[in-house]
C-alpha cells in the first residue's frame, strides 16, 4: 500500500484535484462528508476528505482491511454504485455493523473508480451520520467526475509505467529516489539469460510474451515482501527493489527465490536470469547513477562467473 501510495504523490497536481472532485462533489450533496479512497489488493486507505468537522469518524491517511470495508462491495465490474441509505436497515451489512456504528455512518453512497485498463483504483464516497436520499441525477453526475478523474488518473500512471508489461519505469525509479530513498535499501538489478535467443528464434512478439511472463512473477515476488517495488529498466532488464536493508544472509535467501522463480521455462527457451546486488544506507549520498553502475558491475561478474546466479558488488 505505501507503495501504491507513493505513486501517488508523484503525480502532477493530484492534491490540488482531488481537491477540486471533492469540490464538485460537495456542490452536488452539500450535506454529505465526501472522501476519495485508493485501494491495494487487500487493503483501502482513505485519500483525502472534504472536510473533517463532522461526526463521521473517517480521518485521512485511514487504512483499512478491504474486506472490512463496504466500499469491497461495490460492483467494479459493471462500475455501478452501491447505495444504503439506511444501514441500519440492511441485513447485508451485519458484519460490518460494528464498524458502521463505530464511525457514526448511517448513510452510504459509493461511486466505483477505475483506471482505463479496468484495474480498480478506489471510490469517491459520500456518507452522513443521518439517513440521506441519492437521487439519480446527482449519482449520475458524481459518475461524470469520477469518470474525469480517472482520464487523469490513467495519464499520470501511463507516466510511471512500462506500457509493455505495466511495471514502474526508470522514471518512477528517479523520482522515488529523488523523494523517498533516504532510509536505505536494496537494488536487485537483474536480466535474462538467453533471451536474445529466444527474440531471434521465436520472434519478438514471443519475446514481450516472455517480458511480461517475468514482470509477472517479480510481481508475484514483491507482493510478499513488504515495501519492495518492480522496475522496467528496458530490455531484459529489471530492478526489484527494497527499502530496507537486511542482513546478507536473508537477502542472498531472496535473491536465490528470484533467480528460482525466473528459471523455470519450457524448455525450448533456454531461461534463466543472472542478477547483481547493490545496498546503500541510511541518508546516503550516492545518485542512482551510481548505484545502477555499481549493481550492473556485479551483475556482469555474475556473467562471467557462469550465468545463473547473483553477485554482490564490493
Amino acid at each position: 500500500m505505501a507503495t501504491a501510495f507513493q505513486e501517488l504523490q508523484m503525480y502532477k497536481n493530484f492534491d490540488e484535484l482531488s481537491s477540486d472532485v471533492l469540490d464538485l462533489a460537495k456542490e452536488i450533496l452539500p450535506d454529505q462528508l465526501l472522501y476519495l479512497t485508493s485501494f491495494s489488493d487487500t487493503q483501502q486507505m482513505i485519500l483525502k476528505l472534504s472536510n473533517d468537522d463532522t461526526n463521521i469518524v473517517i480521518t485521512e491517511g485511514l487504512v483499512i482491511n478491504l474486506n472490512e470495508t463496504v466500499c469491497n462491495r461495490i460492483d467494479f465490474d459493471n462500475k455501478q454504485p452501491l447505495i444504503y441509505e439506511d444501514t441500519r436497515k440492511e441485513s447485508s451489512l451485519d458484519s460490518l455493523r460494528d464498524a458502521l456504528e463505530e464511525a457514526n455512518i448511517r448513510s452510504y453512497l459509493g461511486i466505483p473508480i477505475s483506471l482505463m485498463n479496468g484495474e480498480r483504483f478506489g471510490t469517491l464516497c459520500a456518507v452522513h451520520d443521518e439517513e440521506s436520499q441519492f437521487d439519480k441525477k446527482s449519482v449520475e453526475l458524481l459518475q461524470r467526475i469520477v469518470r474525469m478523474f480517472s482520464y487523469y488518473l490513467y495519464l499520470e500512471r501511463f507516466a510511471y509505467r512500462d506500457s509493455l508489461t505495466e511495471l514502474y519505469n526508470r522514471r518512477y525509479l528517479t523520482k522515488f529516489f529523488e523523494d523517498d530513498a533516504k532510509a536505505g535499501g536494496v537494488l536487485f538489478f537483474l536480466d535474462l539469460d538467453g533471451f536474445k535467443k529466444v527474440n531471434d528464434l521465436y520472434g519478438h512478439d514471443t519475446g514481450d510474451l516472455v517480458l511480461k511472463e517475468v514482470a509477472s512473477r517479480l510481481q508475484l515476488f514483491a507482493a510478499e515482501h513488504q515495501d519492495a517495488f518492480v522496475v522496467r529498466l528496458g530490455g531484459d532488464e529489471f530492478i526489484v527493489h527494497f527499502s530496507n536493508v537486511s542482513s546478507r544472509e536473508e537477502m542472498s535467501k531472496q535473491a536465490a527465490d528470484v533467480l528460482h522463480n525466473l528459471n523455470d521455462w519450457d524448455e525450448e527457451y533456454h531461461l534463466s536470469a543472472s542478477m547483481g546486488i547493490v545496498t546503500y544506507p541510511v541518508d546516503h549520498t550516492d545518485d542512482l547513477k551510481i548505484l545502477l553502475k555499481n549493481a550492473d558491475q556485479a551483475l556482469y561478474d555474475a556473467k562471467i562467473s557462469g550465468k545463473n546466479r547473483y553477485k554482490f558488488f564490493s
